[in-house]
């Protein structure tokens, strides 16, 4: 890929100048696929997701009971724990985590990608997402960087350049995450309290080359469309070089906002006397924290197109582009002792894909395929049903912008979200209204046209009002539904240019 505009320069300066691009805006749905050797325990303990643990727990007591089954090295590694107990009670005390390496090198060798590609397809994502290396540093694909401790650290197969390639063939933009900010064999990293968080991400020169390695190799070898990194990124690192090389390799990528680099102003000593402070005050401190301010936050780095909320998104319309990320559990890989009733329901899915994407969002919903790379039909559900219904309702999401309002509530008590294209408002009603005839607000200083359902493109009866619209539902209407109001071309329809 060339890129025929002035090349981006390796300033912060330049970087921040690149636009968002238009298809990462309109594309609302991508697939978020955890995959690596905790595929094969694929266990974390049954608790509620990660943002009510912090609520009402420490961050301590969360991470020995994290339910993250992708955490499992890290919990596994913590005395004490339910993933401790049932690592030593299911495969014995002298087994290793880097013992999973061959079943997960056997067992993915003939791990179907189309099928993952279709999966995402029948989703109606217009791209994906997949874990090059997770925070046990193992990788996806044969790096060319050999890992500073555990050496040749990969999978025996390229499963990222099959991925990526497995994806443009389906239609699918291709999207690679990688974890900058932890690589737990690296400095022997063992996070069970919020200071050893803290001093868990290397900072030294050898971990900056040695990252700086893989992001560079993965922008060159497969031209990722998303370049998505995970907790930080190493102070020293030159990151508008690197945001610079791939804006130029990749002109329409995208980044997200993990990259914040937190420099050591005091010397290593007192810094990590500082940290241990902060940490043991914040543990013994948390009960007293208003629990509106324990949320599970990454801090945003210097330069990004995009936020990233997990399992949480905001109240409210943002101007910036932003996506809420989470599994379609309370964990991002796949956990065997996860009961279907924690797995999000179709419903549930619908639901709060509509409203992020009324509010600016995009949804990037996780999966966690096992080591052969099949996907458990449980996870699967809520994908196929929101592809399902956007099957039906997708001119109503794609391409859409948020409208002067984002929600309302109508006088019956039905939640409505409201999205924009052009000089067309679209309301969804997220259920069934009381009647057959509901009265929708509209924007400020508009006459509506036409009203239809965009399902089949269905004329509606409409009554008109001076701010409002009375439209008439068939009593075959399926919920959510979506309404498409054709408006003069005034407020709403310039608000789009």
């Amino acid at each position: 890929m060339t890129n025929d505009k002035t090349p981006y320069q390796p300033t912060w300066e330049s970087v921040g100048s690149h636009p968002l691009p238009t298809w990462f805006d309109e594309a609302k749905l991508g697939v978020f696929f955890h995959w690596g050797l905790y595929s094969v325990p694929a266990w974390a303990p049954v608790v509620p997701d990660i943002q009510t643990m912090l609520r009402h727990h420490s961050p301590a007591y969360l991470l020995k009971n994290n339910p993250y089954a992708e955490w499992y090295l890290n919990t596994m590694s913590i005395k004490g724990s339910p993933t401790a107990d049932h690592h030593r009670l299911t495969y014995g005390s002298g087994f290793a985590y880097d013992d999973f390496r061959q079943e997960f090198n056997q067992r993915s060798t003939e791990a179907d990608l189309d099928a993952l590609a279709a999966l995402c397809t029948s989703a109606g994502a217009r791209y994906s997402v997949l874990t090059t290396k997770h925070h046990d540093g193992f990788c996806l694909w044969p790096a060319a960087e050999p890992h500073p401790v555990k050496g040749r650290y990969h999978s025996t197969r390229d499963l990222v350049g099959d991925f990526c390639q497995s994806m443009r063939n389906a239609g699918v933009k291709p999207g690679l995450y990688y974890s900058g900010g932890f690589d737990w064999p690296f400095n022997g990293a063992v996070m069970k309290s919020v200071a050893s968080v803290l001093e868990a991400a290397p900072q030294s020169a050898e971990y900056v080359e040695y990252a700086n390695g893989h992001v560079t190799e993965l922008i060159d070898r497969y031209q990722p469309d998303i370049l998505w990194n995970d907790i930080s990124y190493p102070h020293d690192a030159d990151l508008a070089a690197i945001f610079a090389h791939y804006y130029n390799t990749v002109p329409d990528g995208v980044v997200n906002d993990r990259w914040s680099q937190v420099p050591s102003r005091f010397g290593p000593r007192l810094t990590s006397a500082i940290v241990k402070t902060v940490g043991f005050a914040v543990e013994h401190l948390w009960r007293f924290i208003p629990d509106s301010k324990k949320v599970l936050v990454s801090p945003k780095g210097r330069h990004y197109d995009f936020t990233t909320p997990e399992y949480s998104s905001p109240e409210v319309a943002l101007l910036d582009k932003w996506e809420s990320t989470r599994g379609v559990g309370h964990s991002f890989g796949a956990n065997h002792n996860e009961p279907d009733s924690d797995i999000l329901s179709g419903d549930e899915a619908i639901a709060m894909f509509i409203d992020i994407v009324a509010k600016g969002g995009n949804l990037l919903l996780g999966v966690g395929p096992a080591p052969d790379g099949t996907v458990p039909e449980a996870q699967q559900r809520p994908l196929l049903a929101l592809g399902d219904w956007l099957t039906r309702n997708g001119d109503a999401i794609y391409g859409t912008k948020p409208a002067t309002t984002a929600a309302a509530t109508l006088a019956d008590g039905t939640p409505v979200r409201f999205t924009a294209k052009a000089s067309t408002i679209n309301a969804i009603l997220l259920n069934a209204p009381t009647s057959g005839s509901v009265e929708l607000p509209l924007p400020t200083g508009t006459t509506a046209l036409a009203a239809r359902r965009v399902d089949g493109d269905l004329p509606l009866d409409m009554r008109v009002g001076h701010d409002s619209i009375a439209v008439t539902l068939p009593e075959s209407t399926e919920f959510p539904c979506s309404i498409a109001v054709d408006l003069d071309n005034t407020a709403e329809a310039r608000r789009q240019d």
